[in-house]
């Protein structure tokens, strides 16, 4: 009961600020803030929960384990089977307790001389806020991780005009490396399509579907499907008169169908259609030759060539002849027309009305078809038509009010998306009258971006609010806030060592750094509090804070990198997500303990002597007016 009475503030204190911390992330919308509100509802009812059971059971528990009438070493059943180990168990655990002491010995006493050094502590405090900032700035941006989903994707496509024996052609030859090649090991189905793919259908284009095989047969970082995909694109290279793209699905569903970015080019300046073409393919050029970037293509199918029919209007009437007649001739014989149905066996059937096909292969066949006119003559089509090629879209689209074209790509290996993403904008800069907008995963990750600073913001000034509130001062919550970069460092600081980005993973588990960072100083801050109000010393309630909590603060620091740190060593499916949050946590409460322990009691110390001097000062002016007034 007595040691409920001095931590249930702490305790409290703790699960607001916790729950303080990722209750903001309710309230962001788009994909970012369905996975934020995953993440903040899980952790926000664990911490409740927990908090009941340490404030009801959790007493009661402790009063029946801690009994004084315990058996001793040698009347355990360990001491009574095996006396040696129970000996040797009880000489490690006093041993560990005496080194203890001793550690506990040392550390007041670096506490004293830090106090006492104010401005090199504060110098050092600095430099490790700008470290800080500097390896956030550096660090690569993305949206989610590429994880290995235990599939990979293939797209192909030919030049424009490519007849479908060609386009079969480029599908064997994939087929054969996934099938035959050394990659058979790693496939478990394969599925392939020709004439459709890449948000386009057509005869040159094609894609496949690979389903690799089970995470334990693919053991090694050379059997993951990014190592897959890579050697894939790097064999595709040698196929002539075809662009082969092989690529890992995205993470998300609905947001593109392989991971990257997703650009829309617009046409903002009023081009004509020729000169966007053109602005099109010289930014593609560009990108291709740029050694930061790979896979980078067109999701529409290129302009074709296509057969220009000229109709002279005037001679349409002298002829006896009307446009629609025309026209109906032309899309019946060249295209095709749908005129019955039929029973065949049963079932019912279509049938299609279209010209033979020696009859329309040639731009001159046409001068061999004719057309009814209204005195029942056929007038041929060379008496009032002229052909000629030209080049036209196969697809014309918008994108927010402007003509646009769909660029996919991502960057080479090394390279986040945010700066593949960084460098399409700046590339498509250098190109007067192009627009630039994102689509799909993208775009979420450019919101995602633009929220992390208001995330991170408002969680602060919630913890500053719920501690003030608590503890009815605005100098404590100051205290324990000034501790929280010393996590952040060092999880910036094991993310960067790992090459990992900063996404939606990495700002989850800098919120959980945050307040579990916090947590800590709440612990120490709580008695130091106390001590101070039974009329101690600003330092001696400071050092015996730091004293008496020093033991707590590592068992649940390391208790909890303990259990994180398998989320930092994960492996197979989502791992790369695991270990985002993991490897931020781990390395944030590395720092947090290590560095925060000592640096606590100093912040306590130079926020409550602040407080005390200022109000010191205001207290003499008050008495300087006064007397001048007398």
């Amino acid at each position: 009961i007595a040691s409920m009475e001095q931590i249930q503030m702490a305790l409290v204190a703790i699960a607001l600020v916790l729950s303080a911390v990722f209750l903001p992330m309710v309230f962001f919308g788009g994909s970012t803030g369905v996975i934020y509100r995953q993440f903040s509802a899980t952790i926000v009812s664990a911490m409740a929960l927990s908090v009941f059971i340490a404030l009801t059971l959790s007493p009661a528990i402790a009063a029946n384990l801690l009994k004084r009438n315990h058996a001793t070493v040698e009347e355990t059943w360990v001491g009574r089977k095996a006396p040696s180990v129970a000996h040797a168990v009880e000489r490690a655990r006093v041993k560990f307790n005496q080194g203890f002491d001793r550690l506990v010995h040392w550390y007041v006493g670096t506490v004293s001389r830090i106090v006492d050094r104010k401005w090199l502590f504060l110098g050092i405090y600095a430099g490790v806020v700008v470290l800080l900032a500097l390896l956030f700035v550096r660090l690569p941006t993305g949206f989610l991780p590429t994880e290995d989903q235990g599939a990979a994707l293939v797209q192909f496509r030919l030049p424009a005009g490519a007849t479908m024996t060609r386009t079969r052609e480029v599908q064997l030859a994939v087929e054969n490396y996934f099938l035959r090649g050394d990659e058979k090991k790693n496939v478990k189905t394969y599925f392939t399509v020709a004439g459709g793919g890449q948000g386009a259908a057509g005869q040159n284009t094609g894609q496949a579907f690979i389903n690799l095989a089970d995470y334990d047969k693919r053991s090694g970082k050379e059997n993951s499907a990014d190592a897959i995909v890579q050697r894939a694109s790097a064999a595709f290279r040698g196929l002539r008169d075809a662009q082969v793209f092989a690529l890992v699905p995205g993470a998300i569903r609905g947001l593109g169908q392989s991971t990257g970015f997703t650009m829309e080019i617009q046409n903002t300046g009023g081009m004509s259609a020729e000169q966007f073409a053109a602005a099109r393919d010289k930014l593609l050029g560009l990108a291709t030759a740029n050694p930061k970037l790979a896979s980078v293509r067109l999701s529409e199918l290129p302009d074709v060539a296509s057969l220009k029919i000229d109709i002279n209007q005037p001679r349409l009437a002298a002829l006896g002849l009307s446009a629609g007649d025309v026209n109906n001739t032309i899309s019946t014989a060249w295209g095709g027309r749908y005129v019955n149905d039929f029973i065949d066996r049963g079932r019912v059937k279509r049938v299609y009305v279209q010209g033979d096909a020696p009859y329309r292969s040639e731009p001159t066949d046409i001068d061999q078809w004719y057309v009814r006119n209204n005195q029942g003559g056929m007038v041929p089509f060379s008496s009032f038509a002229q052909t000629s090629w030209m080049t036209t879209p196969t697809s014309l689209s918008r994108f927010l009010g402007y003509p646009s074209y769909e660029l996919s790509g991502q960057g080479a290996p090394g390279v986040s998306s945010g700066d593949a993403m960084n460098i399409m904008e700046q590339l498509a800069s250098q190109i007067p009258g192009v627009g630039v907008a994102w689509a799909g995963q993208s775009y979420q990750e450019r919101l995602s971006s633009g929220q992390a600073p208001i995330l991170y913001g408002v969680a602060l000034l919630v913890v500053f609010l719920c501690l003030a509130a608590l503890y009815e001062s605005w100098s404590i919550p100051v205290a324990v806030l000034l501790v929280i970069p010393l996590g952040l460092v060092g999880s910036i600081f094991a993310v960067t060592l790992r090459g990992l980005q900063n996404d939606v993973y990495l700002q989850v588990g800098l919120i959980t750094t945050m307040g579990l960072s916090a947590k800590n100083a709440i612990l120490m801050v709580e008695f130091a509090e106390r001590a101070e109000r039974e009329g101690k010393r600003v330092i001696e309630a400071a050092i015996e804070a730091a004293r008496i909590r020093l033991r707590p603060i590592l068992m649940t620091s390391f208790a909890f990198i303990f259990g994180v740190m398998p989320l930092a060593l994960a492996t197979g499916a989502g791992a790369n997500s695991r270990a985002a949050i993991g490897t931020a946590v781990v390395g944030g409460m590395l720092t947090a303990t290590i560095l925060a322990v000592f640096y606590i009691p100093f912040f306590f110390v130079l926020v409550r002597r602040g407080v005390r001097d200022g109000i010191t000062k205001i207290r003499e002016r008050l008495r300087t007016r006064r007397a001048a007034q007398a």
